[in-house]
């Protein structure tokens, strides 16, 4: 295969951090090539690069063998170079067809846009992506899934040569990915160079030609996937082997205490669910996407209306009608979306973590001085990787982040945490100390129920499966029931 793209010791420092220090990749014609490495390592920085957001301090960018330097974004997109940015850049009241267009619509000998053209443009390529979806919606009102192929087309209206995939799959079903896998088959057969980064290690072995690991801003190796394996890649992304990712379960579970207990009835016409957990238990949520997990925590807490609702919280009947009842009660939750519903960004670590409690002096005045030494021990507590308590959250790895977000909930003196997808977007390495830090919350009596599309996940943190199917909870499941082909069986009614 013939080389597309080269990077050449490309290096980038912003105020105070060195991003970059002498990155190589080399991107051939027709080949998936992973971007491997752990949050924080300079993936996105590197992306940015390539697609011509940043500019390097020094280094070189070839395309087809000649020197190139992308000044901004829309050089880089004339050039060829397309990207699929994780946190979707379309504009939600916007329809499918005008975000794909967005900057370059069809326009007839008259200027005027031909919104003709633009359809048939659009067809053609969805067609191609054997994707189904009304393009005058508006895009908000689409799932996620159909979002993601939004965003796709739109990368492929470029006539993109270089396509950057930044975890596309975050928010795919399993059968949504092997189609994006598919598609992405499909353009390797016509010539174009893809950069897949992804921490799901079954992806890259799955669709990737090629690997290239880079850690603390600095390039490590470039391997072939036929050649290595997953520990070989984790050791060489962390610096270190990771003996086993998931800690043993605890031993810490009361069943003779059930710290909550909830029967949910969505609407009229549906059935009664109902579950409950026990202290110092971890009650895994599985299913697939849209099976009807987060819906019930919605409900559960007060941000979505149901029909009927009966909850008890350490024996005792209460009314939880919104987020800031339960979060008075004891119930904090971890969003899905930490970026969005979780954290302000641009706030510091310190007001992200005092953001719903402040310890005053008088009235309503704070006492600085006591919620900086409160601060300081949560940081300590959950391991937050930061220069300082006032360094701004959107700077943090994704690790880093939800680690803030569960220290604002501990200020909060939580009995119950709800981690709703607590490690999509986060590393292998990140993800074994996310996991370790379950662990010692429920050591210290904290109840934890955890929503997750991994079964990896479910079948090596949870200590008792509640399996949903549809919008119903249709399994119940303890101890040696906890595997893979019996999750699978309940949650879509075939086995593996």
């Amino acid at each position: 295969m013939d080389s597309l793209l080269e990077l050449k010791q490309i290096k980038k420092s912003f105020p105070g951090v060195k991003a970059l220090d002498g990155i190589n990749l080399d991107i051939k014609r027709g080949e998936v090539h992973a971007l491997l490495g752990e949050n924080g390592a300079g993936k996105s920085t590197l992306v940015k690069i390539m697609s011509g957001i940043h500019q390097p301090d020094s280094g070189e960018i070839y395309l087809d063998g000649q020197a190139r330097k992308f000044v901004n974004y829309r050089h880089a997109i004339d050039a060829g170079i397309g990207i699929i940015f994780q946190e979707f850049s379309l504009i939600p009241y916007m329809s499918a067809i005008d975000n794909i267009f967005l900057n370059r619509e069809f326009r007839n000998r008259w200027g005027l846009l031909d919104r003709t053209a633009m359809r048939k443009r659009a067809l053609t390529i969805f067609k191609g992506l054997e994707v189904d979806l009304d393009l005058d919606c508006p895009v908000e009102q689409l799932s996620v899934a159909q979002q993601q192929f939004v965003e796709i087309a739109k990368a492929l209206s470029l006539n993109a040569r270089v396509l950057i995939l930044d975890e596309p799959t975050a928010t795919l079903t399993s059968g949504e990915a092997e189609h994006l896998f598919k598609v992405m088959g499909d353009l390797k057969l016509l010539g174009v160079g893809m950069v897949f980064i992804s921490h799901h290690m079954d992806e890259i072995f799955t669709i990737c030609d090629r690997i290239t690991v880079i850690r603390d801003g600095c390039y490590i190796k470039t391997l072939s996937t036929s050649e290595t394996d997953v520990d070989e890649l984790v050791n060489l992304m962390v610096g270190r082997k990771i003996e086993n990712i998931f800690p043993p379960k605890s031993c810490v579970v009361d069943k003779n205490e059930k710290i909550l207990e909830a029967v949910i009835q969505h609407t009229k016409d549906s059935a009664e669910q109902s579950f409950h957990l026990f202290k110092g238990e971890i009650l895994g949520f599985a299913g697939l996407v849209g099976s009807g997990r987060t819906e019930i925590i919605s409900a559960l807490i007060g941000a979505r209306k149901c029909f009927k609702k009966k909850i008890s919280l350490k024996n005792e009947s209460v009314r939880l009608n919104d987020p800031a009842e339960a979060l008075k009660k004891g119930i904090g939750l971890l969003p899905e979306s930490r970026k969005i519903e979780g954290l302000v960004l641009p706030f510091s670590v310190a007001d992200n973590i005092t953001l719903n409690r402040h310890e005053k002096r008088y009235g309503f005045l704070v006492h600085a001085g006591k919620d900086g030494n409160i601060v300081d021990r949560l940081i300590n507590a959950v391991g937050v990787k930061t220069s300082s308590p006032d360094t701004a959250v959107n700077t943090l790895s994704g690790g880093n982040q939800q680690k803030v977000v569960i220290a604002r909930w501990l200020n909060n003196d939580c009995d119950v945490l709800i981690f709703d997808e607590p490690t999509r977007g986060i590393d292998v390495g990140a993800k074994a100390e996310i996991y370790q830090l379950m662990q010692q919350l429920t050591h210290k009596g904290i109840s934890i129920i955890m929503i997750s599309s991994e079964l990896p996940e479910i079948i090596g943190v949870c200590d008792r499966v509640m399996v949903f199917k549809e919008g119903e909870i249709v399994a119940e499941l303890t101890d040696d029931e906890i595997e893979s082909n019996n999750i699978i069986l309940h949650a879509t009614g075939s086995a593996l």
